[in-house]
């Protein structure tokens, strides 16, 4: 696997990890807990040299924080390079913040920090200098996700790292022969389906092993899956506009219009791009680098178009991945940490560097505006792939909301989908059983969860 694939992993918000305790643990200092603390009064500069550890697992992040610490010599960042989320990292910050050893900065993915808050492992740094100011300089939806909502009451919780806008990746090259364009609504792309299965080839593939990957396709129908009111929360998985996905996919699934012996990031999977068998992957702006890496031998034969529409003229899309930096609960110099955090994820050089080491797309507007991603890609028939990503990001939902135990909850998604693929249950059934069950979950953690 390449260094790019392996980046392209940790953009999939891996589920396949150790469920967090949200026990409430108390942050030092005051800062960041359950609800209404807030760095406030006490998101004062040191006055003095600081040292700030930070844990990351973005490659080449070092590069970064040698910028920086070559031109902040009062202010030093100290990286720990770790592994992705729920691949232990997430685990290690919860054990640290018990222990009161947490990290000043972390890097957390958007649908782990309300976990993260809950058990006061955040601080709010909406008072920091330069954080309320900031906003206009992310992309909306991204800005709503470390706020916990559009109105800003609730405080900010991190600074946006990445994004995964999705678009459809598909072999142009295959579509020309058969007379076909790119699909403008997902009527006309199971119509495409069906034309390919006469020929021997499926449109795609359905993954059990991607629950985060399904949750981009609930959340451009604006599925959102959780609402949040205070403190109460109420499970929405099962919702018209998430059967309506679901009841689309059953049937592409019944009728056999979509791999399904194909996991996601595999060999097997790999090999059906090359050889054509499997033609389109509906996936996040960092896939780019999963085709062109796993399918050389289809260089400038794929093209990238906006994700299908449920009603024709819509703009909408989905996310599949993406990190913030958080200053975590217990530290003790709030201000400096923010401040790296917002230098680290809106300076030009930095985006660059983050871009080009770490693959990352940015969730700063300046940083799509990065020269890397104004230029046509070879493998992509020269086409400026990254234009319609942009399109994208400006089309996702600011209102979709992430529960607090979503480990269990993409469980409950993974297992139901395998259970659809070995045609014991259907997605529908899956969404009721997967709202039940991470329904119950958050009341195993004493939160209040309406009906």
């Amino acid at each position: 696997m390449t260094t790019r694939d392996r980046t392209s992993l940790v953009r999939r918000w891996m589920f396949g990890g150790v469920a967090l305790s949200l026990t409430l643990v108390t942050a030092c200092g005051g800062q960041g807990g359950g609800g209404d603390d807030a760095a406030g009064a006490t998101c004062k500069p040191a006055g003095g040299k600081v040292t700030l550890d930070y844990w990351s697992w973005v490659p080449g992040m070092q590069k970064a924080v040698d910028v920086w610490n070559g031109e902040n010599p009062d202010i030093q960042i100290t990286l720990k390079t770790v592994p992705s989320g729920n691949a232990g990292t997430y685990q290690n910050l919860s054990n640290a913040l018990k222990a009161g050893k947490a990290p000043d900065l972390g890097q957390v993915e958007y649908d782990s920090l309300a976990s993260f808050r809950l058990k006061g492992g955040l601080t709010d740094i909406s008072s920091c200098p330069g954080v309320e100011q900031a906003g206009d300089t992310f992309v909306d939806w991204t800005w709503s996700q470390v706020e916990f909502g559009a109105d800003g009451k609730d405080g900010v919780w991190a600074v946006p790292q990445d994004t995964g806008p999705m678009a459809l990746f598909y072999r142009k090259d295959i579509y020309d022969t058969m007379g076909m364009k790119a699909p403008v609504t997902w009527d006309e792309y199971a119509e495409q389906a069906r034309k390919l299965k006469k020929e021997g080839k499926l449109i795609t593939h359905f993954s059990q092993t991607d629950p985060n990957w399904f949750t981009g396709l609930l959340w451009q129908n604006k599925a959102t899956m959780f609402e949040r009111d205070a403190d109460s929360w109420k499970v929405t998985v099962d919702r018209p506009e998430s059967r309506q996905v679901a009841d689309y996919w059953q049937k592409m699934i019944d009728d056999k219009l979509v791999a399904t012996d194909l996991q996601g990031f595999s060999p097997a999977l790999y090999k059906a791009w090359n050889n054509g068998e499997v033609v389109t992957w509906i996936s996040a702006a960092w896939g780019y680098s999963t085709i062109r890496d796993n399918a050389k031998s289809t260089g400038g034969k794929w093209a990238v178009a906006p994700m299908p529409q449920w009603k024709e003229g819509g703009r909408q899309a989905g996310n599949w991945g993406g990190s913030t930096t958080t200053v975590m609960g217990g530290s003790e110099h709030p201000a400096e940490a923010s401040k790296f955090a917002l230098w680290l994820n809106t300076d030009p050089e930095a985006l660059e560097i983050l871009n080009r080491e770490g693959g990352l797309y940015p969730a700063a507007k300046a940083g799509l505006e990065l020269p890397a991603l104004q230029q046509p890609v070879d493998f992509y028939g020269k086409q400026k792939i990254f234009d319609v990503f942009a399109q994208a990001s400006a089309g996702v939902d600011t209102g979709f909301t992430w529960g607090p135990t979503m480990t269990d909850t993409y469980r409950f998604l993974s297992d139901g989908t395998a259970n659809t693929i070995g045609g014991r249950t259907t997605l529908g059934e899956v969404l009721e059983d997967t709202g039940e069950q991470s329904a119950e979950s958050l009341r195993k953690q004493s939160l209040d969860v309406t009906e």
